[in-house]
């Protein structure tokens, strides 16, 4: 029987209970180790895996193309007892673990607790040297395996807000859902850490927990913003980020009239006003567009002014109710005004408004 034989290290985690840490070859991991699918025959529950997830597989197979990837998360392997230790003559904690290799379909002596995307997504990459740490285990007892499993897979995930505050210090590529939220994050970063910034530590983040507006909201405006708004004009598709400068200046100016204008919507707890809430935030995300494209001239490159955008938003106080009063979105439809949620359905009812109220009463 070939075999494939590895320096491992031998740790001893209670009576009976060793971890085996090793690196193979990533190609390599096929031969050695396959997927325990979870199935049912008749009664029986059989395996713990769930399928593969294709997009996340084509994720990692195209970061371990790239040009110096590194995963330093080792794959979780359960080995049968074909799988044999051979300790050093000198050090009984190092040595090399002797792994039959199984050609085929044919069972093979290792069952991959966690990894199996990492995995599979290895088998597909145009990678050959590419080395992967494992961490295994030897018992043919399955409970053991999916006790494994579950304790595995069950940790909390990371908060969102967390990642995106270390997303702008960071510069390797990423899960393409990361990287397209780089660039908004690095904006957020500036706008909630500049001093001359309307929102100077008002954005609540994983080192900021106290400030008033969710760092998501501020996230959504600006990816909306570089989609197809404002900040699309300084925007370099190629690269995908662009003229940042450029662009917090716009957003300085816009929010800098906002809390002019509003000075008491502005700077409050989102229960006391709804202008700090997410869906004041997102409706007037897209004001802030509307405005800048009535003043926006091509090739005009100091944009709009904090005058501006404040000479409009004067006008349009009649029409908004922040902090008391009733929004009137239309015969049959007014909402008191902190009745308004971060819902789509209010989000897009309170956007049409301001919209609507814009182009017919300020921008005729």
């Amino acid at each position: 029987m070939n075999t494939i034989i590895v320096p491992a290290l031998k740790i001893e985690q209670g009576p009976g209970r060793a971890l085996f840490s090793f690196a193979i070859k990533g190609k390599e991991i096929q031969s050695i180790a396959s997927i325990s699918r979870v199935k049912r025959h008749e009664d029986e529950l059989v395996g713990y895996q769930r399928p593969e997830v294709s997009n996340h597989i084509n994720e990692i197979k195209r970061y371990l193309e790239s040009e110096n990837p590194m995963i330093p998360n080792a794959l979780v392997i359960a080995f049968n007892s074909s799988v044999k230790f051979v300790p050093s003559d000198h050090n009984k904690s190092f040595g090399e673990l002797v792994i039959p290799i199984i050609e085929g379909d044919d069972s093979k002596p290792g069952l991959i607790v966690d990894g199996q995307q990492r995995a599979a997504a290895m088998r597909e990459a145009d990678i050959d040297s590419f080395q992967m740490p494992v961490s295994a285990f030897i018992t043919d007892d399955s409970q053991e395996q999916r006790e494994q499993f579950i304790l595995v897979n069950s940790t909390k995930p990371l908060p969102k807000g967390l990642i995106y505050e270390l997303l702008p210090y960071t510069e390797t590529k990423l899960a393409s859902s990361l990287q397209k939220r780089r660039f908004p994050a690095r904006i957020l970063d500036e706008l909630n850490h500049r001093k001359d910034s309307p929102f100077y530590q008002l954005i609540q983040t994983a080192t900021n927990p106290s400030g008033l507006v969710k760092d998501n909201s501020i996230l959504k405006l600006i990816e909306a913003s570089l989609n197809e708004g404002a900040l699309y004009n300084y925007r370099d598709a190629a690269t995908g980020t662009g003229d940042i400068e450029a662009m917090i200046i716009v957003l300085c100016n816009f929010w800098g009239a906002v809390s002019d204008v509003f000075p008491e919507a502005w700077a409050k707890k989102p229960k006391e006003s709804r202008l700090m809430h997410g869906a004041g935030m997102t409706a007037l995300g897209q004001l802030m567009d509307e405005i800048f494209a009535r003043y926006h001239i091509d090739q005009q490159k100091e944009g709009v002014s904090r005058e501006q955008f404040k000479q409009d938003l004067e006008q349009m106080k009649p029409y908004c109710h922040w902090t008391n009063g009733t929004w009137n979105f239309g015969e049959d439809d007014k909402v008191k005004w902190n009745d308004l949620q971060n819902i789509t359905k209010d989000i897009q009812k309170l956007t049409n408004h301001l919209l609507r109220k814009y182009r017919m009463e300020v921008w005729k």
